[in-house]
């Protein structure tokens, strides 16, 4: 078995605004696992500024994986726990390897018989272009949207004000993403704004890492409250389940690519529903490669609500995709 790596930017086709700034670019990992005749591809999905593994020695330990590619997948899996993107590239190329073609869980979803519901994602920007985006998704049947919010709140409240006004919840289901922009004083405020206007549920209303407020915040809302960002970094089971038992979130989002892999998924899912904890599947700005492999992830967990899976048309020069969105339902091609 061998193993090589290259890197790969993908270029946006529109800047894209979060709360942590506006993204022209975004660097991953290609690795490659051949067998005999037989290949595997994986994408290393580094979230710069995000993952955990985003460190000087990142492209040192991609190397040291690809020089002990032979060695078991359990020792491989201990010694990459602190790079939870390389792990995720190398669960899919071995995936891949097994199965060939473009498949990495072959299910009714790759034999182009089901399909996954979706939200439709609105980017931060102005109130119009905002408003340009919503349209868009509406136009195209989705039933559910998110917005990135926590930049100019009150620009993004008098748009979430108008939809729902346009739009019941029985017709719309609204979710909005703060990346942790609001204070926790100015977030009980938002949390009964949006519980007026009848909002699915907010992602990570404050920073990461306070404990204490989050669980004061989850304990006291209005409006639904899911983890995203607060799951980076813990990688020890003890410790996720501590830190579910502490905060009590309404749910948790899971990104594969920054939470280990689909092990280090499969791990969240099973401690949440332990603890009655409701979950869905977010992509974070993968390459169609990384993003095929989440979809055919994600529908082998047989999870009704819509995931929050993007469609690889963000990037200027992505790979084919195996993917064909219509309406909100993500297909696969065949």
């Amino acid at each position: 078995m061998k193993a090589k790596y290259s890197r790969y930017l993908l270029e946006f086709k529109r800047p894209s605004g979060t709360s942590r700034g506006v993204l022209y670019e975004k660097e991953t990992f290609i690795l490659e696992i051949s067998e005999n005749d037989k290949k595997g591809i994986g994408e290393c999905a580094i979230f710069r500024g995000l993952s955990f593994d985003d460190r000087p020695d990142y492209e040192e330990k991609l190397q040291w994986l690809c020089d002990h590619i032979e060695k078991d997948s359990e020792f491989l899996k201990e010694e990459l726990k602190e790079f939870p993107s390389i792990w995720f590239g190398y669960e899919q190329a071995i995936l891949n390897l097994k199965h060939g073609d473009n498949l990495y869980f072959p299910s009714e979803f790759t034999e182009g018989k089901a399909s996954i519901v979706i939200n439709g994602l609105i980017w931060m920007g102005d109130i119009h272009y905002m408003e340009e985006q919503i349209q868009d998704k509406l136009n195209n049947g989705f039933h559910c949207i998110k917005l990135k919010i926590g930049v100019d709140w009150k620009s993004e409240y008098e748009v979430l004000q108008k939809l729902r006004q346009k739009f019941s919840k029985e017709k719309l289901e609204l979710r909005v993403d703060a990346n942790g922009g609001f204070s926790k004083e100015e977030a009980k405020v938002v949390l009964q704004q949006l519980a007026d206007l009848d909002i699915h549920s907010i992602e990570q209303p404050i920073k990461a890492g306070n404990w204490d407020d989050m669980a004061e915040l989850c304990a006291e809302t209005p409006t639904p409250i899911a983890l995203d960002e607060e799951l980076i970094g813990i990688i020890n089971y003890d410790e996720k389940k501590k830190l579910l038992e502490a905060i009590k979130p309404q749910y948790i989002i899971l990104k594969p690519a920054l939470v280990g892999g689909f092990s280090g998924s499969d791990e969240w899912i099973s401690l949440a529903e332990q603890q009655n904890m409701a979950w869905w599947i977010t992509s974070a700005l993968e390459s169609n490669i990384g993003l095929n492999a989440i979809a055919q992830y994600t529908f082998t967990k047989k999870n009704p609500m819509p995931q929050g899976l993007g469609t690889g048309a963000l990037f200027v020069n992505n790979f084919e995709s195996d993917l064909e969105l219509r309406n909100e339902l993500l297909w696969f091609k065949i």
